[in-house]
C-alpha cells in the first residue's frame, strides 16, 4: 500500500493552484520568514504592517504576485501570541502560507468535501477556518485552509462536495484573519485526531518529528 507522500505525488505531475487560477506561477515566489534570515531584523513581522512591508518588497524584487512557504520553518512570527512561547514555544510552521491580497480567491486542489468549519477568533489562531475530507486509494487524509474572509463560512455546511479546482473561500484581512497580513495557511493532516474546524498549524521543536509524519510537505500535493 502507497504511504500517503506517495499518494499525493501522484494525484498531478503538474503544479495545482491553490489561489486565483488567473494568476499565473511565474508570479509566485519564495518568500521566507525563518528566524535565519537576516532581512527581517530590520521589521517587526509581528505586525501585521511591518509584515506586510516586507512581504511587499520580495514581492516587488521578484515581480510577484503570490509570496510562499514556510513548512516546517522555524519563526518569530509568533513570540508576541499568547500560548506560543515559554518553555516549550510553538514556532515550527507546520503548513504552507500563500501571501496575496485581501478578497484573493482560495481554490479546491483536488475534490473533497467538507469536513468542518470554525472561525478560530483568538489572537494568533486562524479566523475563519474551513476544513476539507479527502479520500484517495482508500486512504483519507484532510486539507485545512486558514485565514479566510467571513463570508468564506457563510452558507457552508459539513458535507458539500467541492470539485477540484472550485472557489471554496477568500483571504481575510487582518481584522478577522486575527492580526496577521493576508494569507492562506493550506495544510494538510493524516489523522485529525477528532478535532473539528481547528488543527495545529503550529508545533514546538520536540513535538516536531510527530507533526511531521502526521502532516506531510503540502509541496507533496501542490508541486509548487
Amino acid at each position: 500500500m502507497k504511504n500517503l507522500p506517495d499518494i499525493l505525488r501522484s494525484v498531478s505531475m503538474e503544479t495545482i493552484p491553490i489561489l486565483d487560477a488567473d494568476i499565473p506561477f511565474t508570479a509566485y515566489t519564495r518568500l521566507d520568514l525563518s528566524d535565519g534570515n537576516i532581512d527581517l531584523a530590520a521589521y517587526d513581522i509581528t505586525d501585521p504592517l511591518e509584515c506586510q512591508t516586507y512581504i511587499d518588497t520580495v514581492l516587488e524584487q521578484n515581480n510577484g504576485q503570490v509570496a510562499y512557504g514556510g513548512y516546517l520553518e522555524k519563526r518569530n512570527l509568533y513570540s508576541d501570541k499568547v500560548g506560543f512561547s515559554g518553555k516549550s514555544a510553538r514556532n515550527i510552521h507546520l503548513g504552507v502560507d500563500f501571501w496575496s491580497k485581501a478578497g484573493t480567491k482560495v481554490l479546491v486542489p483536488l475534490a473533497g468535501k467538507v469536513h468542518s468549519l470554525q472561525n478560530n477568533a483568538t489572537q494568533g489562531d486562524y479566523g475563519p477556518t474551513i476544513i476539507l475530507e479527502h479520500e484517495i486509494e482508500n486512504t483519507v487524509f484532510y486539507s485545512l485552509y486558514g485565514h479566510l474572509s467571513l463570508a468564506s463560512l457563510e452558507g457552508l455546511s459539513i458535507g458539500k462536495v467541492f470539485k477540484k479546482g472550485e472557489t471554496l473561500a477568500t483571504l481575510g484581512t487582518p481584522d478577522i484573519n486575527v492580526n496577521y497580513a493576508p494569507h492562506l495557511h493550506f495544510q494538510l493532516i493524516r489523522d485529525i485526531e477528532g478535532k473539528k474546524g481547528d488543527y495545529p498549524g503550529v508545533c514546538s521543536i520536540n513535538r516536531m518529528a510527530f507533526y511531521k509524519n502526521n502532516c506531510p510537505n503540502p509541496s507533496f500535493l501542490l508541486n509548487i
